[in-house]
């Protein structure tokens, strides 16, 4: 069971912000707004009694809820940041066996069959899946967990995975699996949110029977989380990059006067203080890996 509040994240926002400018990011002006944003938050009544409490639930059970606007709501502005990395990681591999490791609705699935690769994608959620038949109708789908793949050793010349590994509560099994299935010389490509996107409210949610508040379970992984079996498995590091989903440059938008419904939190909340939002959110979003098997 998780607890939360419209008020605490709005005010952990604020501290972020001002753990920033401690450190020298902002100035005083910067500081004594976030100072009397907190003072104003705490005497605003819409926030008062707002917290609920929300179930933890499988990946199957939220993405049956959430496959058919998956793409134009959950991914947002992470699709954006994450496909010219991964593009970029992967430009010069010649075609060949491409599995696109949790698809979804099949994004890189039909990124890696564009450009020449015979591809098989897996996923837990037969509702993901059957968008990215649509999308993908030479690809080879199948309804699998991560931890067991249905694939050959040494099958697979490219792996990508993408969004997926911040569901796992171990990395370990996981990556053993793809070093099983990739050839030597193989790329494994991984996209995945930040641990400090994750504690700023990206998650995805879903509703119970009784339309109560459920989230998906979600881990905090850091860097060493991934690194220290992918280097234990054999795989070495050839790039990592941390970008940021949230724009820097455009204006600010004009404070929302309204928090919104708990289906829509914590983007509505953000939009109720775009200043101290902009200022935590310039943190990263994703982390993206580039490993390679070496060659036997």
């Amino acid at each position: 069971m998780i607890y939360q509040d419209p008020l605490a994240y709005l005010l952990g926002l604020e501290g972020i912000a001002l753990l920033d400018a401690w450190a020298g990011d902002h100035d005083r002006a910067f500081t004594d707004a976030r100072l009397d944003e907190i003072r104003r938050l705490l005497d605003d009544e819409k926030l008062r009694d707002r917290g609920v409490h929300a179930e933890r639930v499988s990946t199957v059970t939220a993405y049956q809820q959430q496959a058919a606007g998956y793409d134009a709501e959950a991914g947002g502005g992470l699709f954006a940041a994450d496909e010219p990395v991964v593009a970029e990681y992967l430009g010069g591999r010649e075609p060949g066996v491409a599995l696109d490791a949790a698809c979804g609705t099949g994004r890189f699935a039909e990124f890696l069959a564009g450009r020449g690769h015979r591809v098989i994608g897996v996923d837990s959620s037969p509702d993901m899946l059957a968008h990215a038949r649509r999308r993908v109708p030479d690809g080879d789908f199948h309804v699998a967990e991560l931890e067991r793949l249905p694939l050959p050793d040494d099958s697979m010349d490219v792996i990508v995975c993408a969004l997926a590994l911040v569901h796992v509560p171990r990395l370990e099994p996981v990556l053993a699996e793809f070093v099983r299935v990739l050839r030597p010389g193989g790329d494994l490509v991984i996209s995945d949110i930040h641990h400090e996107h994750v504690t700023r409210g990206s998650v995805i949610t879903a509703r119970g029977p009784a339309g109560e508040p459920c989230i998906v379970a979600t881990y905090r992984h850091r860097l060493g989380d991934y690194l220290r079996p992918a280097l234990s498995l054999g795989l070495q590091v050839r790039r990592c990059e941390e970008p940021t989903a949230i724009g820097t440059g455009r204006p600010l938008p004009v404070p929302a006067t309204q928090i919104g419904d708990w289906g829509y939190w914590p983007w509505s909340l953000m939009a109720y203080l775009p200043s101290a939002a902009r200022a935590a959110g310039g943190r990263p979003s994703l982390v993206i890996w580039h490993f390679q098997l070496p060659d036997a």
